[in-house]
Order: C-alpha cells, then sequence, then structure tokens
C-alpha cells in the first residue's frame, strides 16, 4: 500500500512539475512540447522502477517501421501506454475523448501536440471532420497516428472485439499499421492497487502490410494483438 501511494504521489507530481516547467513551450515550435512529452514517458518509466520494482521490456524493435507512413493499433489497459508510447516512436498522434482538451494546462499541451478529438457519446457534427484530421495529421505531419481499437481502457484479461476505426483508417489510407501488445494493466491497472515486482512487456508486433479490405483487417489485428497478450500475461 504505501508503494502505491509513493508512485502515485511521486508520478503525478513528476507530470505536473515537467507540466509547469514547460508552458513556456506552448509559444514555441512544436518539437518542444513533443519532448516534453518524451520526458514524461521516461518518468513513468522511472517511477515503475523505483516504486514498483517493475522493468520495461521492449520485444520486437526490429519491427518498427521506418521511412513509410503507418499507424499505430496499440492494446490498451492501463495510463502507461499513453506516456510511455511517446518514448519508443517518434511522438505518435493521440486520437481521444474531447473532454480532455477542456482540462487546464493538459488540454493546452494536447492540442498543441496535434491530438485528435472525437466526441465518443454520440454522432455529433464536430465528428464529421474526425476522419479528415487523420489523415491530414498522417500526410502533413511526418508522425503516426495511435489508436487503440478497445476504445477504452480494460482489464487485462478481457477480449472485448476490437471496434471497427482502425479498419477504416487501413483501408481507405492504404498504409501499413504498426499492432503493439501490452500487458500494462496488471501492473498499473485502470481501478485497484498496482501490483508490485511483475514486469510489463511492450511487444512490437509485425506490420501489416496495406492490401486487405477492413473486415480482413480487423480480424487479422485482433487475432494478433490478443494472441500474443496471452503470450506475455
Amino acid at each position: 500500500m504505501i508503494r502505491n501511494i509513493l508512485f502515485s504521489i511521486f508520478f503525478f507530481s513528476g507530470i505536473i512539475f515537467i507540466s509547469i516547467i514547460f508552458l513556456p513551450t506552448l509559444f514555441l515550435h512544436q518539437r518542444f512540447v513533443l519532448f516534453g512529452g518524451r520526458l514524461m514517458g521516461n518518468w513513468s518509466a522511472i517511477c515503475l522502477k523505483v516504486f514498483l520494482s517493475s522493468n520495461i521490456i521492449i520485444k520486437g524493435k526490429e519491427n518498427i517501421i521506418k521511412n513509410e507512413k503507418f499507424f499505430i493499433a496499440s492494446s490498451h489497459q492501463s495510463m502507461f501506454e499513453t506516456f510511455y508510447l511517446q518514448t519508443i516512436f517518434n511522438s505518435p498522434i493521440f486520437i481521444l475523448k474531447k473532454e480532455l482538451l477542456s482540462i487546464p494546462i493538459f488540454g493546452w499541451y494536447l492540442k498543441k501536440i496535434g491530438s485528435i478529438s472525437i466526441n465518443r457519446n454520440k454522432v455529433a457534427k464536430e465528428n464529421l471532420d474526425f476522419f479528415e484530421n487523420i489523415v491530414n495529421s498522417i500526410k502533413n505531419s511526418g508522425r503516426p497516428v495511435i489508436i487503440f481499437p478497445q476504445a477504452t481502457r480494460v482489464l487485462p484479461t478481457d477480449r472485448t472485439p476490437f471496434k471497427k476505426g482502425a479498419g477504416r483508417i487501413y483501408e481507405e489510407l492504404k498504409i501499413y499499421c504498426q499492432p503493439v501488445a501490452i500487458n500494462s494493466g496488471f501492473v498499473w491497472p485502470k481501478k485497484g492497487p498496482k501490483t508490485f515486482k511483475k514486469n510489463i512487456t511492450v511487444s512490437i508486433l509485425k506490420p501489416i502490410d496495406p492490401g486487405m479490405n477492413k473486415d480482413d483487417f480487423n480480424k487479422t489485428v485482433e487475432k494478433m494483438i490478443y494472441s500474443e497478450l496471452d503470450l506475455i500475461n
């Protein structure tokens, strides 16, 4: 219990400290804000190591797509991946719920780094440009978009069917997909106490080439990620 409390105190204090220190970068080039995001990712790894004795194991670095347009489809069990994946990939663009943009300071950063928001509760007018925003981000930024096909954080043993949004991105943009499986929920769950002395594995799977239809893609990426989670859990 003490370790959980210390982890939360130091982790969130560090995130707040970095956010305050980097406030002036909101008026500078985007790359300075992105550097702050990578610092937050590294800080999460330090806190996991120091307070929970949890190491981060990265598998499949050789599978990372280079010199091609691509998007990332990742499992989502914890807050961990939203911070740490920024240190592995080239500061990916996150797709997130619109309410997060309204949080003071934090929301300002999300807007500055080009995050794409969506109202998840209904089909609203502001969602009509959602897919176009994704297309423009991938074409113009040189950074991959990251999507969590489970749509929200789930339990490590949850095998809920993937949402269809990733399939639409894949089919219409005709670009590569980088599947990623992360078992972070066993250490840093959405709810409840964190686990001591258990490692987090980030498994970067082989890319999915463009060319399939969206239904076949959805089945393929879901099977790849869940099969890998069964192995690393």
